[in-house]
């Protein structure tokens, strides 16, 4: 199998930060399958964990935790069945099961949960192995470009809606207009939302306009009117504050980060009148099957830019200089690019 492998966090534009390397076929455990990857997404968590922002759980690793792919064989446990199934894989890996927070159906919060892409190696490969309970069958006509970017971006931003208590009707702020918020804004608008949109690009101001927002603008100006709810998607603690800011009264702000940087002071009547703020932990097997679900009723549309598997460094280089519209998806089944021809004498 072709992957890229992470031995030693640090800059992304570093050379040789990400290694192409071959290795063989993976083979799937007792419980497990074996996937042949046909497409992968790449997070802004990727770009954390290559750097070192996100402490590494595992070196080497093959970075990416949104993962298609097609089952190509079987472990022990796991129904033949299953075979040529298309799969997703999302950010969360396994738990223990027996918890109180997995008896609960907060397996997000396991203290044993694993992660695809951090704790296990992930999908900037053609083959991955998963455990079979947490890889999510797609309908067999699925697009996998299409479906990659959903199996983060998208189940995240869900997640944060429903933990900031969004229903029908709400005023919305979402801070932040990337990949994930891009997806949260059409459920929202799906759930007859009205939805304020704040970001520091002009040109992802006027994207949130044209994709339905009925305000956008910077971080430093308030929205027209006061937000029942609010998720920063920024990595950034003054936008928390500028969020906690334009809340009405018992509104509630979800942080979607997995990493932020520190959270300034602020005065006590900023938070006063029960509004909450509330962080985004990771997302559960519900999330991803009831983003799912939602997907073809809203419908969700992805907007992507495809890469080959080849440029998964160059993807991330771009993504930390914020040239990306949406997000880019790797294409696993491309060949990798021939050898430049040797130089004539």
């Amino acid at each position: 199998m072709r992957a890229w492998e992470l031995r030693t966090p640090g800059p992304v534009a570093a050379p040789d930060r990400l290694h192409a390397v071959q290795r063989p076929d993976p083979e799937p455990g007792a419980g497990e399958l074996l996937v042949e990857v046909l497409a992968c997404a790449v997070c802004r968590t990727d770009l954390q964990i290559v750097e070192g922002d996100l402490e590494p759980h595992l070196l080497p690793l093959v970075p990416g935790h949104q993962v298609v792919g097609r089952v190509s064989a079987v472990g022990d446990g796991v129904p033949a069945a299953r075979l040529g199934e298309l799969v997703g894989l999302a950010w969360i890996a396994g738990t223990c099961g027996e918890c109180r927070f997995c008896r609960s159906r907060r397996e997000n919060l396991c203290a044993q949960a694993r992660f695809t892409g951090w704790d296990r190696d992930g999908g900037y490969a053609t083959h991955v192995t998963a455990r079979a309970d947490f890889a999510h069958p797609l309908p067999a006509g699925c697009d996998p470009l299409d479906a990659a970017p959903l199996l983060c971006g998208g189940v995240i931003g869900y997640r944060a809606l429903r933990v900031a208590g969004v229903t029908a009707g709400m005023r919305v702020g979402l801070y932040g207009f990337g990949a994930s918020a891009t997806l949260a804004l059409q459920v929202a608008r799906h759930w007859g939302c009205e939805v304020y949109v704040a970001s520091r690009s002009p040109a992802e101001q006027d994207r949130a306009r044209a994709s339905g927002a009925v305000w956008a603008g910077g971080y430093d100006q308030p929205p027209p009117v006061p937000l029942d709810a609010a998720v920063t998607f920024a990595p950034v603690g003054s936008v928390v504050v500028r969020a906690l800011e334009a809340l009405e009264r018992g509104g509630v702000v979800a942080v979607n980060a997995i990493h932020l940087d520190e959270i300034p002071a602020f005065p006590y009547r900023t938070l006063w009148w029960e509004r909450q703020l509330r962080s985004v932990a990771n997302v559960t097997r519900d999330d991803v099957h009831e983003f799912l679900d939602l997907v073809p009723q809203v419908p969700v549309r992805t907007r992507y830019e495809v890469l080959p598997l080849a440029e998964a460094s160059t993807a991330l280089v771009r993504l930390e200089a914020g040239d990306v519209s949406g997000a880019f998806v790797l294409d696993c089944t491309l060949p990798p690019p021939l050898p430049p021809p040797p130089s004539p004498r």
